[in-house]
């Protein structure tokens, strides 16, 4: 839809689902999903990296999928549920795969790593997680810089060989 003649772009009020809460919303629909968690809902857990679904800073689940939030648009999502990192634990207990990583040492800097966290969760919900090759291939479209990958493969497989996900 072209901008209106005074250079706006038209608006769109939406609700959002989002870590099992419904989120009612009115934002320019170019707003990418990533913006809308930031910007919108305050949670910073998703990073923007590269902004071009590279570094899979930005994964969230959407509808139990890993998707890059740089490059969904928010409206279309309505009608689906959105987990981020903030929606994985349970109270003040950390999901299985955010506490394996802590018993791994899989994050150094941290800032991939809620983006690595729902990868590995979608990993073994999909059941990519058989070997070691598999988790890295699966995995391959979250990038570390620090070089943590033997450790988050580590995290992917305890949890995965405790039934967890």
């Amino acid at each position: 839809m072209p901008p209106a003649p005074d250079g706006d772009w038209p608006i769109a009020t939406l609700t959002l689902r989002v870590n099992g809460r419904a989120h009612r919303l009115a934002m320019d629909t170019r707003t990418t999903l990533l913006d809308a968690l930031r910007d919108h809902l305050g949670l910073t857990g998703a990073k923007p990296g590269c902004n071009q679904g590279a570094c899979g800073a930005c994964t969230v689940l959407i509808d139990g999928k890993r998707m890059n939030a740089c490059l969904t648009l928010a409206v279309a999502t309505q009608g689906q549920e959105i987990t981020t990192i903030e929606g994985l634990a349970e109270g003040e207990a950390l999901h299985p795969m955010q506490q394996a990583f802590i018993d791994h040492d899989a994050f150094q800097c941290g800032y991939c790593t809620p983006g690595q966290i729902i990868s590995a969760v979608a990993c073994i919900r999909e059941g990519h997680a058989g070997s070691a090759e598999e988790i890295r291939e699966f995995m391959s479209g979250n990038l570390c810089r620090c070089g943590a990958y033997p450790n988050i493969v580590k995290a992917v497989q305890d949890v995965a060989a405790k039934g967890g996900a």
